[in-house]
């Protein structure tokens, strides 16, 4: 009995799904992104780095989870080619990177009423780590299985 993915038999299913993977995307990271420049001292100044992360950690979070699972989802439709494909590889390297940046050194860097002298540094690592994850995400559709790019 061959069992088949829904996501490859409708033709709205895997759009449709991967509109809620960049909703998610879009949440997660532009709220990473408002306090990351808050932290480099552009857009929001009238709030600390520190308020905007805790008004904005829900909507992380909640961007964060709906992008894990959406993602989990597209790559079940096709895993040869996402698993031999070198964007998605790195998109995957990036965005392990930036989730446990995020949780560990970014949160303790926010978390501070009193910024550490390198907390620009962890903002522009924080805005590049979510970039590679960003731009892998992009060129997975460029880069064809076998390793091929084009």
């Amino acid at each position: 009995m061959l069992i088949t993915n829904p996501l490859n038999s409708s033709a709205l299913a895997f759009p449709i799904l991967e509109c809620f993977h960049i909703v998610g995307l879009a949440f997660s990271i532009g709220t990473i992104a408002i306090v990351d420049f808050s932290m480099l001292g552009i857009g929001l100044r009238s709030h600390s780095p520190a308020q905007l992360a805790k008004d904005t950690w829900l909507w992380t979070l909640g961007g964060l989870v709906v992008m894990l699972f959406s993602g989990l989802l597209l790559f079940s439709s096709d895993p040869d080619m996402y698993y031999l494909n070198w964007a998605f590889l790195i998109k995957m390297v990036f965005f392990v990177s930036a989730v446990i940046f995020h949780y560990t050194i970014h949160r303790k860097a926010v978390s501070s009423d009193v910024p550490p002298p390198n907390t620009k540094l962890v903002a522009w690592a924080s805005l590049l780590l979510w970039a590679g994850v960003i731009f892998g995400g992009i060129f997975i559709g460029f880069i064809y299985p076998g390793l091929n790019i084009g």
